[in-house]
């Protein structure tokens, strides 16, 4: 009979030959790269193990679950959670339940389950296991270039025509602005990025806490993906940051905006981030810039600094608070929570949407 338990060390052979069969050797070798840095390496592992769940049919793998551990913060008030990220069961043994089975148990783990990006099949399943309807996270766009509009399904020709057709209206939007604070690129987070996030959380009905350690973990010491990171400074104290990095696809070059912080009321702060974003973005030679972006106020400053908000591709979401009880409007009004790209493992997953 298959059983379900924790991930040990000595599984890593079985969970790598399962996940070339499910996914392919390019997809396997992608993993072993991040693998130790993602789930190992991890400082939000309970107690400092990764983790994960396989399902043992003798001394075989057939099936596995990878979260990625986080700290929420729920108001200022934090609790242990996890994004849901890789899950696999052999193809003999699909469509048995076993999926299902991993997925509650990973529910029952953590004090709050997050997914991010899911398909279909996962969400499908979520629903059977009534989490909560929860809005997904709204797309928005910065047009560059005339080539921003660009869609790789048309013909060029009707790409074409698009860009010569929407340029004024891309020249507005893409007109440049000057910075209106201090902004420095940075190599490292240090303490003062937990001070900051100290003072910004109470902030946010829902958001991932942001401190010094998961920063650096997530954004500096990737060994698969190279970002760039810029910090907002007054009095030479952080105010903000700005995650981003470049990407080349089918039509264009993309600014990706992966991930940021301010005071959601520092106006002129996030303003000047984004500004920040729009240099480096045309310097990189970069058609539009691209991000997602769950907190309204957040988007109401993007959308006055000439992002369009689209109303196709936007990113699912899902979330189960299980260690501490919230009322049922909670789930229905996420306009305060805070969830980027950044969040989960979705900014090296993303494709080209727009």
């Amino acid at each position: 009979m298959p059983e379900i338990d924790r991930y040990r060390p000595e599984d890593q052979r079985g969970v790598e030959a399962l996940y070339r069969r499910v996914f392919g050797p390019d997809a396997a070798a992608a993993s072993r790269l991040r693998w130790d840095w993602q789930y190992r390496r991890n400082p939000n592992n309970p107690e400092g193990q990764a983790l994960l769940w396989v399902v043992r049919e003798g001394p075989t793998i057939i099936g596995h679950y990878a979260t990625m551990p986080v700290r929420l913060s729920l108001g200022g008030k934090e609790i242990q959670a996890a994004w849901g990220t890789d899950a696999m069961v052999a193809p003999e043994r699909q469509r048995r339940g076993l999926g299902e089975e991993l997925f509650r148990t990973w529910d029952r783990s953590v004090g709050a389950a997050l997914g991010l990006g899911l398909s279909g099949a996962s969400s499908a399943l979520l629903k059977k296991m009534h989490f909560p309807d929860v809005a997904a996270i709204p797309g928005v766009v910065k047009p560059l270039t005339r080539r921003a509009v660009r869609m790789p399904q048309w013909p060029m020709t009707l790409n074409r025509i698009v860009s010569a057709v929407t340029l004024p209206i891309v020249r507005v939007a893409a007109r440049v602005r000057p910075l209106r604070a201090d902004v420095e690129p940075i190599r490292r987070f240090d303490a003062s990025f937990t001070d900051l996030w100290e003072r910004l959380a109470d902030r946010f009905e829902l958001a991932v806490r942001r401190d010094a350690a998961y920063l650096n973990w997530k954004f500096i010491e990737p060994p698969h993906v190279r970002y760039s990171v810029a910090a907002l400074k007054r009095d030479g104290r952080p105010e903000g940051y700005a995650v981003y990095r470049h990407v080349q696809e089918p039509r264009g070059r993309v600014t990706v905006l992966v991930d940021f912080l301010s005071d959601t009321h520092d106006e002129i702060g996030f303003k000047t981030l984004l500004r920040w974003v729009d240099a480096e973005a045309r310097e990189a030679g970069s058609d539009k810039i691209r991000c997602y972006a769950s907190h309204l106020g957040f988007r109401r400053i993007m959308r006055h600094s000439g992002y369009f908000q689209l109303r196709s591709h936007p990113l699912a979401l899902a979330a189960k608070i299980n260690a501490v009880t919230v009322p049922s409007k909670f789930y229905k009004d996420t306009d305060d929570w805070h969830i980027t790209l950044g969040d989960s493992d979705q900014d090296v997953r993303i494709r080209e949407w727009d």
